[in-house]
């Protein structure tokens, strides 16, 4: 292994141990391509991730070897490194989590070899009260991108007439996240709950949706349109998160009118910094447009007063 180097981030600087440590076997790819990676994206990443608590999937031999997810954040962080405290009741346990405002902050974690970062859709201010709706269009074993495809324009149709901004991104994986942000002004419980109104408006004007609670029991070809994503404490990739793949995948912000042809395969850390000098960060506006989930928890009342039931209760600590 070489030397450790030295990395000035955004005026801070950053101490990088092993960092010739092939961590994506595809390319070759080492620790040291990933915090160039994370530098090329910071105003993305950084966005993303911003004020947010943060669960880290470290791969401490490269993406070929363990991960390990890590609430907590790792010893001997540098003082201005923040995180923000937050409650497990399940356990009555506290965990510091990352809190990342500076791009610095993103490649210390690198340091500590975290690859992907997952993190909280509610922000330090008030960890309760959730301002991201996540859409996620998870694919069963034997559904196709194309299947992905076709509900993402099912779900666009359904985003457009509640009149509310959706910001796709690639998984990373197989699948497709739609983010929206939302007010902080409702708990978890009923971002979830209107999160599942809106799948089931989509899942009855698409037949690839399949909402069966439990995964045996849902058709093999498939998409499942996740509203538990947006329970307490679930979380997923964020934008421009690099994945554990051996390609070193991107979950990477797309426009609506590139997903007819975008592969998740063309978005990798050897390709999305270009596209982002390119194009900037997709979601730069995210923020400038809030949608009010009054009408999908309306719905949600609709639907429980016609089938005389709620969705089951998740345990949320």
């Amino acid at each position: 292994m070489s030397e450790a180097v030295e990395l000035e981030v955004a005026g801070r600087t950053v101490r990088l141990s092993s960092p010739d440590r092939v961590y994506f076997a595809a390319r070759g790819e080492t620790k040291l391509d990933l915090a160039h990676y994370y530098t090329a994206v910071g105003d993305g990443i950084v966005r993303a991730l911003r004020d947010r608590p943060c669960m880290l999937h470290r791969f401490p031999k490269g993406t070929d070897g363990d991960k390990v997810h890590q609430k907590r954040l790792p010893k001997g962080a540098p003082d201005w490194v923040p995180t923000v405290r937050v409650h497990f009741p399940r356990y009555n346990r506290y965990a510091d989590e990352l809190c990342v405002a500076h791009p610095a902050d993103v490649v210390w974690a690198v340091q500590m070899s975290t690859v992907e970062f997952h993190p909280w859709n509610s922000r330090a201010a008030d960890t309760e009260s959730p301002d991201e709706w996540r859409i996620d269009l998870d694919p069963m074993p034997g559904a196709s991108y194309a299947d992905v495809r076709r509900v993402a324009a099912v779900a666009h149709e359904v985003l457009d007439e509640l009149g509310a901004v959706g910001y796709p991104k690639t998984s990373g994986g197989k699948g497709m996240h739609v983010y929206v942000r939302i007010p902080p002004t409702h708990g978890f419980a009923e971002v979830r709950r209107a999160a599942h109104a809106f799948a089931a408006e989509v899942g009855r004007r698409c037949p690839l949706v399949d909402l069966s609670w439990w995964r045996k029991d849902r058709d093999p070809n498939s998409i499942f349109v996740d509203y538990n994503q947006n329970a307490r404490d679930h979380t997923i990739a964020c934008a421009y998160s690099v994945r554990g793949t051996p390609e070193g995948r991107v979950s990477a912000p797309i426009r609506w009118d590139e997903i007819d042809d975008a592969e998740p395969g063309d978005f990798t850390i050897a390709t999305v910094p270009a596209r982002f000098a390119a194009l900037g960060d997709l979601h730069a506006e995210i923020d400038s447009s809030a949608f009010d989930i009054t009408p999908l928890l309306d719905w949600a009342d609709r639907d429980a007063r016609d089938t005389g039931s709620e969705i089951p209760d998740l345990d949320e600590a």
